[in-house]
C-alpha cells in the first residue's frame, strides 16, 4: 500500500466519481484481493483488444470534522479514505487533498481539459451561442477541444468553410459522427489519461458520445424537439466515467445559456482573435474595454466583434448590478432581455408599488362592513 503522506495501511488515496444526496462513490487508486488475483490471470491470458482493469470502487461517508471547517467534497476531488470495509462496499473521506483547479458550473474539480461538443445539423450551429459556450470555456483558464457532431449531415464542401470559419476564431474543430462511427477514435485520443468534462447545449449528442466512448455508461439520450430545434435535457447530475483507454470523463447536466461572469475588464481575453491583436501591439489606455476608446489595437473588422460587444455589455451590466445590491440606496435594477440589451426597472421595495391582495382588500371591506353595522 503506498502514497504519499499517508503513514497507516488504513488510509487509501482516490478519486470521487459521483456525489449523491451524502454519500460519495469513490475509486481507489490501489488494487486489493480480488484485483491482483484478476491481474495475475490477465498477465497469463491477455485480452484481446487490451483494456484496464477496474479500480475497486467504495461508497463513503464525509467526516463529521470535514463539515465543521466547511471542506466541501466535489466531483474529481482526490481524497483520502479511512477504515474501508471490504465486504460491505464502505468508508470514510477523510480529508481533501489540494486541488489543481476548479469548475462551479459543473461543480468538478481537478479537469485538465473541456470537452466541447455541437453539432453541425439537427440542431443547426449557432455562431452567437458557440461564441459563448467557447468564451465561457475559455474563462476557466482550461484547455478547450472543439468537437462537431453529425457531420454526416452536411457536405464536405460545408465542412471546409466550418473549418476555416472556426479557424479564423483561433479553435481546430473535430469532425465526428455518433451516429454513422465517423472519426471517433480521434477525440478519444485526445482524453487518455486526462480528466475531461463533456459540455454543449442540450441535442447535440453529448450522451450519445459517452455511450460511444464507454460501452457500459448506458446514458439516457434525448430526442430533438422538433418545434424548437432543441434537444431535451436528459442528464440529472455531474458524474465520472473510466474511459477504457484509461482517464476520466464528466457528463454534466445541459444548460443552453452559460452564464458569463467573467469581469469586463477580462472579456477580450477570452477571445483567441483579440489576445492575438493584443500579442503584438497594446492599446492607448491600459483599461481599455475595445469599445469606443481611441487608439484601440482590438476593435476592428473581425467576425466576433459584435459577439464581444454584447457580451461585454451583458459583463457590465452584470457588474452595474453587484454593485447595486451592494449598496442598499440603489432604486433600480437591471433585468436582461438577452443577446446584450438590458433595462432598468425600479425595485419593489416600497409599499407604493406594491398592489394589495385580494384577501387584503376582501379584510378591509369586511371590516368596514362590520363598522357600518355597529354605527
Amino acid at each position: 500500500m503506498t502514497g504519499e503522506g499517508l503513514e497507516t495501511t488504513d488510509q487509501l488515496i482516490g478519486t470521487v466519481l459521483a456525489v449523491q444526496a451524502n454519500f460519495y462513490r469513490v475509486q481507489l487508486d490501489v488494487e486489493i484481493g480480488e484485483m491482483r488475483e484478476m491481474r495475475e490471470m490477465r498477465e497469463q491470458n491477455p485480452p484481446d483488444p487490451p483494456h484496464p482493469l477496474p479500480a475497486p470502487i467504495l461508497l463513503c461517508t464525509r467526516r463529521s470534522r470535514l463539515k465543521k471547517i466547511g471542506q466541501q467534497v466535489m466531483v474529481g476531488d482526490r481524497v483520502v479514505v479511512e477504515e474501508p470495509d471490504w465486504a460491505g462496499g464502505r468508508g470514510a473521506i477523510a480529508s481533501v487533498l489540494p486541488r489543481q483547479s476548479q469548475l462551479d458550473r459543473p461543480a468538478i474539480a481537478n479537469v485538465n481539459q473541456i470537452l466541447l461538443v455541437f453539432a453541425v445539423a439537427d440542431p443547426p450551429l449557432e455562431p452567437y451561442q458557440l461564441s459563448r459556450f467557447l468564451v465561457k470555456a475559455e474563462s476557466t483558464d482550461i484547455d478547450v477541444i472543439l468537437c462537431l457532431n453529425k457531420c454526416d449531415l452536411i457536405s464536405k464542401e460545408q465542412q471546409a468553410e466550418i473549418y476555416h470559419q472556426l479557424g479564423n476564431w483561433g479553435y481546430q474543430p473535430i469532425f465526428i459522427s455518433v451516429g454513422q462511427g465517423i472519426n471517433i477514435d480521434e477525440p478519444a485520443d485526445k482524453l487518455k489519461d486526462q480528466i475531461t468534462v463533456i459540455a454543449g447545449p442540450s441535442g447535440v449528442g453529448k450522451s450519445s458520445l459517452i455511450n460511444g466512448l464507454i460501452p457500459n455508461a448506458n446514458l439516457r439520450v434525448g430526442e430533438i424537439s422538433g418545434k424548437l430545434a432543441r434537444g431535451r435535457h436528459t442528464t440529472r447530475h455531474v458524474e465520472l466515467f473510466e474511459l477504457p483507454t484509461g482517464g476520466l470523463l464528466a457528463d454534466t447536466p445541459g444548460f443552453n445559456q452559460p452564464d458569463l461572469d467573467s469581469p469586463p475588464e477580462e472579456l477580450a481575453s477570452y477571445f483567441p482573435e483579440a489576445r492575438q491583436r493584443l500579442a503584438v501591439g497594446s492599446c492607448r489606455f491600459s483599461d481599455c474595454l475595445h469599445r469606443d476608446e481611441p487608439e484601440c489595437i482590438v476593435r476592428g473588422e473581425w467576425e466576433r466583434y459584435q459577439h464581444y460587444l454584447d457580451f461585454l455589455t451583458e459583463a457590465i451590466d452584470r457588474q452595474t448590478h453587484q454593485n447595486q445590491q451592494a449598496d442598499p440606496e440603489s432604486t433600480l435594477k437591471v433585468k436582461s432581455k438577452g443577446k446584450g440589451q438590458t433595462q432598468y426597472e425600479p425595485k419593489l421595495e416600497s409599499k407604493k408599488y406594491r398592489r394589495s391582495s385580494r384577501r387584503t382588500q376582501l379584510q378591509e371591506l369586511q371590516h368596514l362592513y362590520q363598522e357600518s353595522e355597529e354605527s
